[in-house]
């Protein structure tokens, strides 16, 4: 399935759905005109433990600054009193 009309979404939703299954892209046409197009959803991919374990190296590589809470308050702080002004609440 490539096209499908606005008037066949009703009756043909089956096949439209498993051709976005079987990661198709289908162009949905109206009046004679493709208005647009129909394509699968991509998943959010699920954290693994060597996804971890790999960001967890990657951070040790950077060797980035080790903050406390109250450090990153007040670098934020002072980010947004430099870009807004101090009329910030």
């Amino acid at each position: 399935m490539d096209t499908i009309t606005t008037t066949n979404l009703r009756t043909q939703s089956s096949q439209l759905i498993d051709t976005l299954k079987k990661g198709g892209v289908v162009s949905l046409i109206h009046r004679s005109k493709v208005v647009g197009l129909i394509k699968p959803q991509r998943e959010t991919k699920v954290l693994r433990q060597t996804d971890i374990k790999q960001i967890k190296m990657i951070s040790q590589t950077l060797k980035l600054p080790k903050l406390s809470y109250e450090e990153r308050k007040n670098l934020y702080r002072k980010q947004l009193l430099s870009k807004y002004g101090k009329d910030i609440s």
